[in-house]
C-alpha cells in the first residue's frame, strides 16, 4: 500500500498508516497520549504528532510484534554519543522504496556506472548510505561500479576512461571527500551526476552548500552538483539536482514546524523539517528532525543547518 503512493492519495494512505502506528507502536502511542491526542479527531496531514528523532537513540522505534529486523542501521555520531539504530524489519520495501525514488529522478540503475566516494562510512558497518549504493550498484551490474576510500588515482583513471567513453557516471560522494578528490584530481566531467551526501564530520572546514557545489563545480567543469537528502531514520530519500533544492520521492513529504513550537506544523515556511517518510511502516512514518529549512508552496525544500543543542535531541514531555 505505502509503496503506491502518489501526490493524489498521499493523505489517506498516511492517515491509514497514522492510526496503524498509534495502535501498534507502543512507543508512538505513549508519546501521542503524553501529547492528549485525540486519534479520532485526527482527519488532516498537518494534525498527524511528529515523534522526535531522537528516539531512535533511546529506544527501539518499532511497529508491529515481529521483532526481528533485516538490517539495522545505525548513524556514525560522534564521540561518546549514542547512535541512532533503525530497526529495519523488511528490506524488500527499502529496496523498493530506493529504486522507486530513483528511477522517478534519475532513471534506471543499469543506465549509470556507480562510483561511490564514502570513506567514513565505509569504515564503520551497518551505514545506511553504504547500504543504499550496494543496492545501486546491484540493479546497475556495470563491471566498473565499486567503493572508494582513499584510492584517488585509480578513482581517477577509472572517470578519465568512462568519460572518454561517453559512459554515464553516478559518482556518490561524502562531502569533505569529494572536496579532496576535487582538489587532488581536477578534470572536466561532462557525463559524470556527482551527487554529494553532506558531511563534513570535522574533516574540513565547514562550508555552505552553495560554496561546496561552487568548488566543485570549479574543480570539475560542471554545471550543477546534485544532493541526496537522507539518514539512518529514514527509507526514503530525496534529491536535489540544482542549488540544493531538494524534492521528495512519492513515498515521502516533508512538512516544517515552528522552532518554538514544536506542534505547530506548516505546510509551507522556514523552521524545522518534519518528514513523512511511508516506507517507515515497520517503524514510524512521522520523524520531527532536528534540520533547518525551508519549504516553498511547490513542496520543494532547502535544508539550512541544524538547530543548536541537537545532540541532546532529547524530549521534555515524556520518558518511557
Amino acid at each position: 500500500m505505502v509503496l503506491d503512493a502518489s501526490p493524489s492519495n498521499f493523505e489517506a494512505i498516511a492517515l491509514q498508516v497514522f492510526h496503524y502506528q498509534y495502535h501498534n507502536n507502543l512507543l508512538y502511542r505513549e508519546y501521542c497520549d503524553v501529547l492528549h491526542i485525540n486519534v479520532d479527531e485526527i482527519k488532516l496531514l498537518l494534525q498527524i504528532p511528529f515523534l522526535p528523532v531522537s528516539f531512535f537513540k533511546t529506544h527501539k522505534v518499532v511497529t508491529g510484534d515481529n521483532n526481528k529486523a533485516d538490517i539495522v542501521f545505525e548513524s556514525s555520531g560522534t564521540t561518546g554519543e549514542i547512535p541512532s539504530r533503525h530497526y529495519v524489519q523488511d528490506a524488500h520495501i527499502y529496496e523498493a522504496s530506493l529504486l522507486q525514488g530513483f528511477e522517478q529522478f534519475y532513471g534506471k540503475p543499469g543506465e549509470y556506472v556507480i562510483l561511490a566516494l564514502l570513506p567514513s562510512y565505509l569504515e564503520r558497518q551497518n551505514a545506511s548510505l553504504v547500504y543504499m549504493a550496494k543496492i545501486l550498484m546491484a540493479k546497475s551490474g556495470h563491471p566498473d561500479n565499486g567503493f572508494y576510500i582513499n584510492e584517488w588515482a585509480k578513482l581517477h583513471e577509472v572517470l578519465t576512461r568512462l568519460e572518454a567513453g561517453n559512459q554515464k557516471v553516478l559518482l556518490l560522494g561524502v562531502t569533505f571527500a569529494l572536496l579532496d578528490f576535487a582538489d587532488a584530481y581536477p578534470m572536466q566531467l561532462k557525463n559524470t551526476i556527482v551527487m554529494e551526501t553532506g558531511g563534513m564530520k570535522g574533516r574540513r572546514e565547514e562550508l555552505t552548500r552553495n560554496e561546496v557545489h561552487a568548488i566543485l563545480k570549479k574543480q570539475w567543469q560542471l554545471n550543477e552538483v546534485h544532493s541526496e537528502y537522507g539518514m539512518t531514520e529514514l527509507l526514503s530519500q530525496a534529491y536535489a539536482s540544482s542549488g540544493g533544492i531538494f524534492k521528495y520521492t512519492d513515498t515521502m513529504r516533508v512538512l516544517v514546524r515552528d522552532i518554538n513550537d514544536p506542534l505547530d506544523v506548516m505546510e509551507i515556511g522556514n523552521g524545522v523539517l518534519n518528514i513523512i517518510d511511508l516506507a517507515n511502516i515497520h517503524s514510524c512514518s512521522f520523524i520531527a528532525t532536528e534540520d533547518i529549512g525551508n519549504v516553498s508552496a511547490d513542496g520543494s525544500f532547502e535544508v539550512l543547518g541544524r538547530m543548536d543543542h541537537s545532540a541532546l535531541r532529547g524530549c521534555s514531555l515524556m520518558v518511557v
